[in-house]
């Protein structure tokens, strides 16, 4: 589906050109997750305004910042379509919150991890059943452990190529898309939270710190919930 040259081509292409030349050649089965974050608004605002056939979706994980839903909706309207929302299973819930307690994430790693995956990653692996291509607003200074990501790479456990068209930008890029073409944004991130994930689990961060130190921040870890470990 994905022959090595066109990989070659992805790495030649701007984000745009790519998302529209990926969507030329399959047209069913690409799905774009977002979290709303500035990065994820990029690549909304390209695959709408492109109309190009991309499934795009989130997950409400129960434990967000009321801003999400206020620029979800914001999307809808803006856009005149619907992002698709995706809910973690109640009784998974349930049974993390009874048996551990609503804040467990903050006593343990494997705590936090099993509360992501309840709430993220299983989900978005509900969400991503029969897809093709998973399209993500990953950037390769976000993290370390985001550093060696390819433009496209092969997702062995979930049988699908992942696609990362913003993987070269740098957040001065990010920034100025969002101005030029006037997209909107969370508000919190004029507030000093830059990667923002659910709101127990983030703070803002101060000058000269990394974009996603706001993330668990009471934890030593690879700041990532599961979604793209790597």
């Amino acid at each position: 589906m994905i022959s090595k040259e066109d990989a070659e081509l992805l790495k030649q292409l701007s984000a745009e050109e790519g998302l529209k030349f990926i969507s030329s050649k399959i047209s069913e089965g690409i799905v774009f997750s977002t979290s709303l974050g500035q990065e994820d608004q990029v690549i909304t605002d390209m695959i709408f305004k492109n109309h190009l056939p991309v499934k795009v979706l989130t997950l409400d994980t129960g434990r967000l910042f009321y801003e999400h839903y206020e620029l979800l909706s914001q999307n809808n309207s803006r856009y005149k379509t619907k992002t698709e929302v995706y809910f973690p299973e109640s009784s998974d819930v349930e049974q993390y919150v009874n048996e551990k307690g609503i804040n467990a994430f903050y006593h343990s790693i494997e705590n936090r991890k099993e509360c992501c995956f309840i709430r993220k990653v299983k989900p978005l692996n509900r969400a991503l059943e029969n897809a093709k291509i998973w399209i993500t607003g990953l950037r390769s200074e976000q993290s370390e452990n985001r550093e060696n990501m390819p433009v496209i790479e092969w997702d062995e456990d979930r049988k699908l190529y992942k696609y990362n068209p913003l993987i070269h930008w740098n957040y001065q890029n990010v920034l100025d898309y969002l101005k030029e073409n006037k997209v909107q944004e969370l508000s919190l991130h004029k507030k000093g939270f830059i990667s923002v994930g659910c709101q127990p689990c983030t703070r803002a961060i101060e000058e000269g710190e990394n974009p996603r130190a706001g993330r668990w921040w009471w934890e030593s870890s690879q700041k990532e919930c599961g979604l793209h470990s790597h």
